[in-house]
């Protein structure tokens, strides 16, 4: 009998229209069979009918009821068909559909499907799959990275802030290391030359009442008008230390409160970097909660440095006014608060303009906060200060080693070594100086100068022309007076070494003749001599001219150059060593007023310094490599540190080798040829004397002797301090072949004694003629030599030389004298 299949509105059928399971036909009946195709696991799902089922039978279907699907169709997916999307309904209408789930058409759509519905994107299936729709959130990962960067800006600084704070100590003034000695020794590391004692000794602390009001509110008005106020730090000023820092600039750090300076002086130092500014950060915040302000005030002022080896107002008032704290009177005040900014560079002694500029900000600044009127500050006027020489505690410096320790100083201030430093942190000061030279020079001169008139002075500096080394400094016996090796002279014929290498570098040979004889000078009516009026050689070659010292000839060479002459003979020079700028003097190798050198220069018009004379010369010595000299080549403070260590330092090509073997191939024989003062044991130099005449007196006031080996160059001086006649102790006219050759030659005899003899270089070629001097020094045609005795009316000083400098008319050699006056 056949069963008749129930319908309802509400079902599709038994199993809802699809066919039996089970293994025997009926309901129930598994496995379903088993369509044609791939075996099972391997074929993919049928596609899906499309479009609507058949109307079921009866008509339309209750509202609601899910479509019929009916009986599927022979071939057709016995899973119903796809329905219709889903409709939204009108505006009031109801909703009489029921949504409907999609079929997943194979199993690798069914996870894609169950992604969209929790808003996951879904990975492609592999390599020319289809690319899923990323649904992912940006707004999640900026809320993730706002959250980190809230984390590391606020909470962990604040986190590490509360640590920091409770370990954090306060120091006490007492807390502050000074005075402590600075020791300057030779180049062993052991021998000490001097030390560097801070001059006020040691500190003393003033209290609060001992300050005067119009001091305290003068430091404060320029430097933290906010000090009664602030809580003891300055986030701005934090803020521009961390910028600062990220930019590796120099004065990283700055806009401290007066509490963070004495942190930063007292405990954490002074080094530029991020982790000392947050300790100071740190202390200073809680210093400001345990200590008051007037307690804050009193120990910045007890502790900071003032200059002059000061530490501390009550130090700071002694070393500029010999007073005592409370008898400061405003104006000086005012001075004392100007200085902590730059106590060493503001001292009014060195640097008058600087501290006046520096101390009217600091009145404004009073007017501004109020602590001063307008009529009180109309009327200050710069307060005078003592001498720093008579305020120093320091009195071991008396002899020569004085002056090289003031070289030392000024060297270490040019690398970036503070005073302060210099007076606090216990510094080992190695310098180049070699004992055995330095002993050399200080016994050529206590040899020869004894017996001298009382006011004849020497200077004598030593330079390694390899490395730039001083080897050996004596600028006088008073170590605490004029330094003649670090003051500017005028050098007469040493100078014209430069002007021969100049010759040489525009290819003109040692072998070039020139005329000896007179000349008047371009454009007026007046004639260049020689030193010994009727000296010449007659017609002879440039090498014979320089040991001759002749300035007709060197004049002639010069012009030949043409106009620009000058300008290539200093600018030789500058390249040799001699430096453009020197302090107290401004720019070298010009006029005073700033304009470009004259003719004059090739007979040593323009000024240069001792220890000048020695590093050019140096560089010839080198075959025109030049290193610039140097004396300290080695500082450790007392905890270890490193300040600086100069290492090796390569030199600089600065004059061609050519050139350079060729210039001290022509000053080889004048060591000899000036009173036999060639060196002992026939060691090779190259040497040139050199004077100066004072006006038309007859007289030299300047008297130079210049000469090097290959490892060693020594420029010596002799003349007087306030430029009067120099004289020998016979009372004759002194000249460079005489005292200052004989220092000369002591010196280098003695400090190069036992080591060996060294040989210069074969001079190149220059201009295509073989290099070095010639064989024939005088033209076979030239006409023979005047006589050098008699008289010869050679007119007054040429106009281009200043009256001070030369006299072209100098008198006959005295007996004294050698062969080459210079």
């Amino acid at each position: 009998m056949e069963t008749q299949a129930v319908t309802s509105p509400y079902d599709d059928g038994p199993n809802n229209g699809r066919p039996p399971r089970g293994r025997q036909p009926g309901p129930g009946g598994y496995p379903p069979p088993r369509p044609s195709g791939p075996p099972q696991g391997a074929r993919p799902m049928p596609p899906l009918r499309q479009g609507p089922g058949p109307v079921p039978p009866g008509g339309v279907r209750p509202s609601g009821a899910p479509p019929y699907r009916g009986p599927a169709p022979q071939g057709a997916d016995p899973r119903g068909p796809v329905p219709p999307p889903r409709q939204r309904p009108g505006p009031g209408a109801p909703n009489t559909q029921v949504p409907q789930r999609r079929v997943p058409a194979n199993l690798g759509e069914a996870p894609a499907q169950r992604n969209q519905r929790s808003g996951k994107a879904t990975r492609p299936n592999g390599p020319g799959g289809p690319r899923p729709a990323v649904t992912r959130s940006r707004w999640r990962t900026i809320r993730r990275v706002l959250y980190i960067l809230l984390a590391l800006v606020i909470i962990v600084p604040c986190a590490a802030f509360v640590v920091a704070y409770n370990m954090a100590t306060v120091p006490r003034p007492s807390a502050l290391k000074t005075n402590l000695v600075a020791t300057i020794v030779a180049s062993d590391g052991k021998t000490v030359l001097n030390k560097v004692v801070p001059p006020q000794g040691d500190r003393t602390d003033v209290s609060i009442d001992q300050i005067p009001p119009h001091v305290r509110n003068a430091v404060i008005a320029i430097e933290d008008r906010t000090f009664y106020t602030n809580p003891g730090f300055s986030i701005p000023g934090f803020g521009r230390a961390l910028r600062d820092n990220l930019l590796n600039r120099e004065d990283a750090g700055g806009g401290s409160t007066i509490t963070q300076q004495y942190v930063k002086n007292a405990y954490v130092g002074n080094e530029h970097a991020l982790g000392r500014k947050w300790r100071e950060l740190v202390i200073s915040a809680k210093m400001a909660r345990q200590w008051s302000k007037d307690d804050i005030l009193t120990a910045y002022l007890n502790t900071i440095y003032f200059g002059r080896g000061a530490n501390g107002i009550n130090a700071a008032a002694k070393a500029y006014f010999n007073k005592k704290v409370p008898d400061l009177t405003p104006a000086e005040g005012a001075m004392l608060a100007a200085l902590p900014r730059e106590p060493s560079n503001l001292d009014p002694e060195k640097n008058r303009k600087g501290a006046e500029s520096r101390w009217n900000d600091v009145l404004d600044a009073m007017v501004d906060t109020g602590a001063m009127t307008k009529a009180d500050r109309a009327k200050m006027q710069f307060p005078q200060v003592v001498p720093a020489a008579q305020s120093s505690a320091d009195k071991s410096d008396q002899g020569p080693n004085g002056l090289i320790k003031r070289q030392v100083i000024a060297e270490l201030a040019d690398a970036g070594i503070s005073e302060s430093q210099l007076n606090a942190q216990g510094l080992q000061i190695t310098t180049t100086i070699d004992n055995k030279t330095q002993q050399a020079a200080v016994d050529a001169v206590q040899k020869n100068m004894p017996g001298e008139r009382p006011e004849t002075r020497t200077a004598v500096v030593s330079v390694d022309p390899k490395s730039g080394a001083v080897k050996a400094y004596y600028g006088g016996d008073n170590g605490q007076g004029w330094d003649f090796a670090d003051h500017p002279l005028q050098t007469g014929s040493t100078f014209k070494v430069f002007g021969l290498a100049e010759n040489l570098d525009l290819g003109i040979p040692l072998s070039k003749m020139y005329d000896s004889s007179d000349l008047t000078a371009p454009g007026t009516t007046k004639k260049i001599t020689n030193a010994e009026p009727g000296e010449t050689c007659g017609t002879c070659t440039i090498a014979e001219a320089l040991r001759l010292s002749l300035n007709t000839s060197f004049y002639r060479m010069e012009l030949d150059m043409g106009s620009g002459g000058p300008n290539k003979i200093a600018a030789m020079a500058h390249k040799a060593g001699i430096p453009d700028t020197i302090p107290d003097l401004g720019k070298t190798l010009v006029e005073p007023d700033g304009s470009p050198p004259n003719t004059g220069i090739i007979l040593g018009q323009y000024s240069v310094r001792v220890h000048d004379m020695a590093s050019a010369y140096a560089t010839f010595a080198a075959s025109g490599v030049y290193h610039k000299p140097h004396l300290v080549q080695r500082v450790v403070a007392a905890d270890g540190q490193v300040l600086l260590d100069r290492g090796s330092v390569a030199g600089e090509q600065r004059v061609s080798k050519a050139v350079a073997d060729n210039v001290t191939a022509a000053m080889e024989p004048i060591a000899a040829s000036s009173l036999k003062h060639g060196l002992a044991g026939g060691r090779r130099s190259g040497a040139k004397t050199g004077t100066t005449q004072l006006g038309d007196t007859g007289q030299n006031k300047d008297a130079w002797m210049v000469g090097f080996t290959p490892s060693l160059s020594t420029a010596v001086w002799v003349g007087t301090p306030d430029g009067t006649a120099l004289e020998t102790s016979k009372g004759n006219v002194m000249w460079g072949s005489g005292l200052p050759s004989d220092i000369w030659k002591d010196t280098m005899d003695a400090a190069l004694q036992g080591t060996p003899n060294e040989d210069f270089p074969k001079p190149a070629s220059i201009g295509g003629q073989p290099g070095g001097v010639p064989s024939v020094s005088v033209s076979p045609s030239a006409p023979p030599p005047a006589p050098t005795t008699g008289t010869q009316d050679c007119g007054q000083p040429i106009p281009m030389l200043p009256p001070s400098f030369f006299n072209p008319c100098a008198p006959q050699q005295p007996q004294d004298s050698g062969r080459s006056p210079g």
